[in-house]
C-alpha cells in the first residue's frame, strides 16, 4: 500500500530556488577524490539552509555523498543528512540536484522486523516518486542503458508539502526535477546497508565497495 498526501499553497516556501546544478568539474568525472565529495557535500549544505531547513556546521560536515558505488553522481546519486537513526525511528533531508536520480530500491524484512516503513515529504522543488503500478512515466526518466534497473514506471509527481508513505518492501525511486529536491525522509529504523537495489552494481555503503 502507497498513500500519498497533497497540499499545495499553504506552505510552499516563499525563497526562490535555492539548487542551480553542479559544475561539469563537480559532478560528471567519477567520484574517485575527496574533493569532488567535500564539493557535493557543500552543495547539498547550501541548498539545505537555502531551503528554510536549519543546519548546524557539524551537520552539514556530516552529509552523506552517496554515488552508489557508481561513479556518476549527477545522473545516479543523492545526498542525505540523517538526523538521527534510533531502534525505532528515523529521519533524514535527502538533496536531490537537478535530474539526479536515487535508484531503484527497496527495504527488506530485518528478521521479525518487516522492514522500513518511510514517509517521504518534499520540501522544496519537485520530485518524481516511481512506484509499482501502471506505466505513467511522463516526467522522469530512465538513466540511459538502464531501463532494465528501474522497473516502477507508476509516477507520482510531488511538489513542496506533497508526501508519500511507502510500506515496506515496496520497491521505489527517486528523480529531482529541473530544479533540484529537497525532501525529508521519515521513517521507522534504517538499516541503510540492507537496502536492495535492481542495479547489481550498485553497492549502498563505501566501505563494501567492490574492488574495480
Amino acid at each position: 500500500m502507497v498513500l500519498l498526501w497533497r497540499h499545495r499553497a499553504s506552505c510552499v516556501p516563499s525563497r526562490a530556488s535555492a539548487q542551480g546544478p553542479l559544475s561539469d568539474s563537480e559532478t560528471d568525472s567519477p567520484m574517485n577524490t575527496e574533493t569532488e565529495i567535500e564539493a557535493a557535500r557543500r552543495k547539498a549544505a547550501e541548498v539545505i539552509r537555502k531551503s528554510g531547513i536549519k543546519i548546524t556546521d557539524e551537520e552539514a560536515r556530516r552529509i552523506e555523498v552517496a554515488d552508489f558505488g557508481l561513479g556518476n553522481l549527477s545522473r545516479e546519486g543523492a545526498q542525505i543528512l540523517t538526523f538521527f537513526n534510533s531502534k525505532r525511528v528515523s529521519a533524514k533531508v535527502i538533496v536531490l540536484f537537478p535530474g539526479q536520480t536515487l535508484p531503484e530500491h527497496w527495504h527488506p524484512p530485518q528478521g521479525e522486523d518487516p522492514g522500513k516503513e518511510e514517509t517521504v515529504r518534499v520540501v522544496q522543488g519537485t520530485a518524481f516518486c516511481l512506484i509499482p503500478g501502471e506505466d505513467t512515466l511522463r516526467h522522469a526518466s530512465t538513466p540511459e542503458g538502464k531501463e532494465h534497473c528501474y522497473t516502477c514506471r507508476q509516477e507520482v509527481v510531488m511538489k513542496p508539502c506533497d508526501q508519500i508513505t511507502l510500506q515496506p518492501g515496496t520497491k521505489h525511486w527517486l528523480q529531482a526535477g529541473p530544479g533540484g529536491a529537497v525532501l525529508y525522509s521519515f521513517s521507522t529504523r534504517a538499516t541503510d546497508a540492507e537496502d536492495k537495489f535492481s542495479d547489481p552494481d550498485i553497492v549502498r555503503i563505501p566501505s563494501r565497495r567492490k574492488e574495480r
